[in-house]
């Protein structure tokens, strides 16, 4: 129930509408209780026993005789049949507008509150931090904002429509039937509650089955966009077949458990069948011991209507008796939503940060230890400090932690233990926001989004700049050239991830985003790796207007691209083992030494 709960805040905001549609639906239900019980006239007519009702009419026929007298004028108990053809069709006519209006209304519903799940869903994301994102497959996210909420979508379509429309139903022909007969409503009853009682084990057991298909599912969606994102280095490993076998065997996984869960989701079906077809069997049974004399007595046409409203109540009964099994599906899919939108945010600001006033001295890193996983450690007592406008390089074998510690400076990430401070202030008192704003990132991997060039380079950027600065920002990247020749130009969208342009043209419209942002602290994650000689060339150009006046950080396997640092610090298992100049750290003979010698790999 809490989860049920849970999910009934989305609609909230929207209670009038559901007030609509739960008063359309109900009005629906009764003018379909309606339609039936006028029958009991039409069947005195058929058996020629006279008039609308009979001698000691039930409260049922009561009700039946005042509404057609109210509808149609007359008195008695004697009614034309073609006025009673007239109630009939104004009730079905008048039944079906507010079957209409309470579908239509709740369908608004269902769209509208899928979209908001969905967008917490999204926000909840962006609030995250990079740990979460370190240790969570992003197929399994995807999963969660597709496959997930569509069920949730589900169950609230399902469930708007089968508990409102067919609960009511239920209610009004079990009315009728105990205004037509009290034993045979009572039960009735009992025979349904039965049916809930045992369907309770197997919903039981489908929700187990379903949250390891929902598990294995992500699985599958991880190793595809995986591959789909690798795809060149697939090829150029010769493992089409390595995929496909480990992408057929999450397949398999996947079938298996679904199977297992549909299989029991099916049975309720014809568990239910069986079930309604011995509630009917019992009734028919008795009701025909009451007609012909036994007990009170039964008079045949109160009973042919019963028969007839009692085949009409089991269709909802069964829909109900299915709701759940699907509730079980849809609430496994919705506790992964909701474990995402409730979890505490990672990235954010807690009450009180300050803005960063900027850089007037140095930072400093003072005994930084930080690890995506309790135990494993990425960085270890790390210490150094930076001058404002000092260009320092940061080199080390490849998982020395060089990548991580400048993630702790915009506070992507905050450190276990120690502190980065800003003249001697902690990140931690500084709004994530301000710090980003004065520093430009330019990462080893190259993000473009499909949008237009010129909305690349002016990603994030706070108001509209002006055409005139992006193109500026391009021509000292070196790449204003290069997309003029494009297509469209500034306006060419360039592709999911950029894959309309090569590695070289991606790096710099990077760079001329770093440039449009004119921030005054700069961080370079080997910000030349993918840029051929001419290429990178241009760029080193570039890079040397962009150091001018800037602190600067910058990430470089390959050393030649170090030469313009005042300051080296070489990292090593996540510690600092060296720090110098190009020459000092040579003539020093250690790792600086040998990295050289190998080429800076």
């Amino acid at each position: 129930m809490s989860r049920y709960r849970r999910l009934l805040r989305y609609l909230r905001p929207y209670r009038g509408v559901f007030v609509i549609s739960t008063l359309a639906a109900s009005i629906a239900s009764v003018l379909d209780g309606l339609t039936f019980a006028l029958l009991i006239p039409f069947l005195r007519m058929v058996f020629g026993l006279g008039g609308a009702v009979g001698d000691t009419p039930t409260l049922v026929e009561r009700i039946v005789l005042w509404v057609v007298q109210s509808t149609t004028g007359l008195a008695g108990a004697e009614i034309a049949p073609g006025s009673l053809v007239i109630v009939i069709l104004a009730a079905v006519v008048l039944k079906n507008a507010a079957a209409y209006l309470a579908a239509w209304s709740s369908a608004w519903i269902e769209e509208t509150v899928t979209r908001d799940l969905r967008h917490d869903l999204f926000r909840a994301l962006l609030r995250r931090g990079l740990r979460f994102f370190a240790r969570t497959r992003s197929g399994q996210l995807l999963s969660r904002m597709a496959a997930d909420v569509e069920q949730i979508h589900l169950l609230l379509a399902n469930g708007l429509q089968t508990v409102l429309r067919n609960g009511v139903l239920i209610l009004v022909y079990l009315a009728i039937l105990f205004g037509l007969s009290v034993p045979l409503a009572t039960v009735t009853l009992v025979l349904v509650a039965l049916t809930a009682g045992i369907m309770r084990p197997l919903l039981v057991r489908i929700g187990r089955r379903h949250a390891r298909a929902l598990e294995t599912r992500g699985e599958v969606t991880s190793l595809l966009q995986e591959t789909v994102a690798g795809i060149r280095a697939v090829k150029a490993s010769r493992a089409e077949s390595t995929q496909s076998g480990r992408f057929d065997a999450l397949l398999d996984r996947y079938v298996r458990n679904m199977l297992r869960s549909r299989r029991l989701a099916l049975l309720a079906h014809p568990l239910s069948e069986t079930v309604g077809a011995t509630v009917f069997v019992v009734l028919l049974t008795a009701g025909t011991w009451l007609a012909t004399g036994g007990g009170s007595g039964m008079r045949p046409e109160l009973f042919v209507a019963f028969l007839a409203v009692t085949l009409r109540l089991l269709p909802p009964v069964k829909k109900l008796a299915h709701f759940p099994a699907l509730a079980a599906q849809a609430l496994v899919a919705a506790d992964r939503v909701i474990e995402v939108i409730d979890a505490p945010p990672e990235d954010v600001d807690r009450p009180g940060t300050q803005a960063f006033p900027g850089l007037r001295e140095a930072l400093a890193f003072d005994d930084v230890w930080f690890a995506y996983e309790p135990g494993r450690w990425v960085l270890q007592g790390v210490t150094f400090s930076v001058r404002r406008g000092e260009v320092v390089a940061l080199v080390g074998p490849s998982g020395a932690g060089k990548s991580t510690l400048l993630d702790l400076l915009p506070r992507f990430i905050d450190p276990d233990r120690g502190a980065v401070k800003l003249d001697g202030v902690p990140t931690t008192r500084y709004s994530r926001t301000s710090l980003r704003t004065a520093m430009a990132i330019v990462s080893q991997e190259t993000i473009l989004f499909n949008d237009t060039v010129a909305a690349n380079i002016a990603f994030g950027m706070e108001g509209a700049p002006t055409r005139e600065a992006v193109q500026r920002a391009a021509r000292l990247a070196h790449a204003h050239e290069f997309i003029l020749r494009l297509p469209a130009g500034y306006e060419t969208l360039v592709g999911e991830r950029g894959v309309e342009l090569s590695g070289g043209e991606r790096q710099r419209l990077a760079m001329a985003r770093a440039l449009l942002a004119d921030a005054p602290i700069l961080i370079l994650d080997e910000a030349t790796s993918a840029l051929d000689g001419e290429s990178e060339r241009l760029v080193q150009d570039a890079i040397e207007h962009l150091l001018a006046h800037r602190t600067v950080l910058v990430i470089a396997h390959r050393l030649s691209t170090v030469g313009r640092a005042d300051r080296i610090v070489v990292l090593e298992g996540g510690r600092v083992r060296e720090s110098g100049s190009h020459e000092q750290l040579v003539r020093a003979g250690g790792l600086y030494q040998h990295l050289h010698e190998v080429g800076g790999r």
